[in-house]
């Protein structure tokens, strides 16, 4: 460890030895204004390797900062076990790291923890075990459950298989002193520039941990064969926490499972003030660029546009600094309506007292036409005309998404090319409509395979375009009912899917349509189901299915699509 004095007097010591209660030696790097006295304490604990720098504007509005390599990782002593199993020692670490900051010279014992995603279960461990000098939290962009990310009925390849060879593998390579990579960036080169489409189209999925090195491996292989497990149970930890947490998402950010923690927060907080001031902010984000008024090639104007390091800064002086800036005064939920580019606010998420508006499916049978009769309509259609189309799960529906894979609003007119994807419009809208919420696709369909999957996609299409996605759901037909077992169907049996959609907040503007479109894949996004019924994980053989979806008075495939 050697302190040094960084710009315009910051304090930087790298690698700081923090020994927890079995004697691992955890590192850090603390940051600190080059003052007298003593401040309040934020940290930052990470698998991903610990910040360097970047945190001036916290050092400068009187904070000491401590980024923090979790157990096993980077420059951390210890083994790492990661979240894919119940048992961690993240929680006990995370509780000692706590305490080690509140009793350093520089600290005033009072402590705040932040972080996204992977360091957002980090807070939420902690938080569990109610360290005596933590007294707020921004742990944000994390849902209640693994599943929620990586398997909804079905594999989510596309980041998770990217996340095991790029930002964990190397850094296990290294501390084994095996052959290969042993860098986060050498290996996201080799990835994007070499590797992504060997690896994406890798079958089957339960060989694919024989190429991580031993410490990542086993836990891949163990995951993969039981994915529907839930080792974080999130939702059943709020009344052990007491303290507030401010959360952020976006609209397209696929850990927006994290909104969830709301609810739970007010509902079952251990504290007043943790059930009372938990706030949530909700964009038109992605997860890698929440706060940003451009996601893709969208732009949503300046409203859209946070400063989250501000807000953050504001959130942590009003807990610990005791800071009269109304934080706690503030609504609980501000959510971000596209359409319009105007911020809501309300008491809870979703929004209590929403609407349903119903809009029913039906066509002439030419619904796989991008110029076709597809519509939307106010009743069911007397008529019993189907639509078909066939998914080749050899041929699968690409994800439209970054090069990092990380899903954002896309544009859904460079698919028009395909013929397996229905598509369903409502009139031009004579009234505007803005949907906020969990809207719901209710779809009759039959299938000539054992097995298989539907999507369902809402858009909002512009009358000379884009044809904007602003939310989707899919089901796995073998799990219509629940992930925790399977009940396969018959194949040309009509059966009834509810898809729930994931949460949104859109106004349709006069003279737009409001867009469904329903299809069977979702590829990398999604894993590809292979339509024989078999296991997907552990099977090579990829099958078509003929899909036909049936929209009359006795099969009334709908949108219900929550409104205000």
């Amino acid at each position: 460890m050697q302190a040094e004095i960084g710009a315009l007097g910051l304090i930087v010591e790298n690698d700081v030895e923090v020994v927890v209660r079995d004697g691992t030696v955890l590192r850090a790097n603390v940051f600190r204004p080059d003052a007298k006295g003593t401040f309040p304490g934020l940290l930052l604990r990470t698998p991903y390797g610990k910040p360097a720098g970047g945190y001036e504007r916290f050092v400068r509005s009187g904070y000491v900062v401590v980024t923090q390599d979790t157990r096993g990782r980077n420059a951390s002593d210890g083994v790492y076990i990661p979240y894919t199993v119940e048992e961690t020692p993240d929680a006990e670490d995370g509780y000692d790291s706590v305490e080690w900051l509140a009793e350093q010279p520089y600290c005033n014992g009072k402590v705040g923890t932040f972080g996204a995603s992977y360091d957002a279960w980090m807070q939420w461990r902690l938080a569990m075990l109610r360290p005596p000098h933590l007294l707020v939290m921004c742990a944000y962009s994390i849902p209640l459950e693994n599943t929620e990310v990586d398997w909804w009925g079905s594999f989510r390849p596309g980041r998770r298989i990217k996340w095991w060879m790029s930002s964990m593998a190397p850094d296990i390579r290294r501390r084994q002193n095996l052959p290969g990579i042993h860098s986060k960036e050498e290996a996201l080169e080799v990835w994007d520039e070499l590797e992504n489409m060997r690896w994406l189209g890798f079958l089957p999925w339960l060989d694919f941990p024989k190429y991580l090195p031993k410490g990542m491996a086993e836990y891949a292989e163990d995951w993969l064969r039981h994915p529907n497990r839930r080792c974080w149970k999130f939702d059943e930890i709020h009344d052990k926490v007491e303290v507030p947490n401010l959360d952020f998402s976006g609209w397209y950010d696929h850990c927006g499972g994290t909104m969830a923690h709301l609810g739970l927060m007010q509902k079952n907080g251990r504290s007043d003030a943790a059930r009372e001031h938990t706030k949530l902010i909700i964009g038109p984000w992605n997860h890698s660029n929440l706060g940003g008024r451009k996601q893709g090639e969208i732009d949503f104007g300046p409203e859209a546009e946070l400063d989250l390091n501000h807000i953050m800064v504001r959130w942590f002086d009003r807990w610990l600094k005791d800071v009269k800036n109304d934080v706690d005064l503030e609504p609980p939920v501000r959510y971000f309506v596209m359409g319009v580019n105007q911020w809501r606010s309300d008491t809870t998420w979703p929004p209590e007292d929403l609407k349903e508006a119903v809009y029913h499916l039906d066509s002439n049978g030419d619904a796989h036409e991008t110029e076709g009769s597809g519509a939307l309509v106010d009743q069911a259609p007397a008529s019993s005309v189907t639509d078909a189309y066939t998914y080749d799960s050899n041929d699968p529906v690409p994800t439209i998404w970054t090069r990092a894979l990380f899903t954002e609003p896309a544009d859904r007119r460079r698919l028009h090319h395909r013929q397996d994807i229905l598509i369903y419009r409502s009139a031009p809208l004579a009234a505007e409509v803005e949907t906020v919420g969990y809207s719901e696709v209710v779809l009759y369909a039959a299938t000539t395979a054992k097995d298989t999957d539907f999507f369902a996609r809402l858009v909002d299409e512009h009358p000379d375009g884009p044809a904007l996605e602003i939310s989707y759901g899919m089901i796995r037909a073998r799990h219509c009912n629940t992930i925790d077992r399977e009940e396969f169907i018959t194949p040309g049996e009509v059966v009834e899917y509810r898809i729930k959609l994931l949460p949104t907040a859109c106004r349709f503007l006069k003279g737009h349509r409001i867009r469904l479109e329903i299809t069977s894949s979702d590829f990398p996004n999604h894993d590809r189901n292979h339509n024989t019924g078999g296991d997907d994980l552990s099977e090579t053989e990829l099958a078509t299915a003929v899909q036909t979806i049936f929209h009359d008075a006795d099969h009334p495939s709908r949108l219900k699509l929550k409104v205000t």
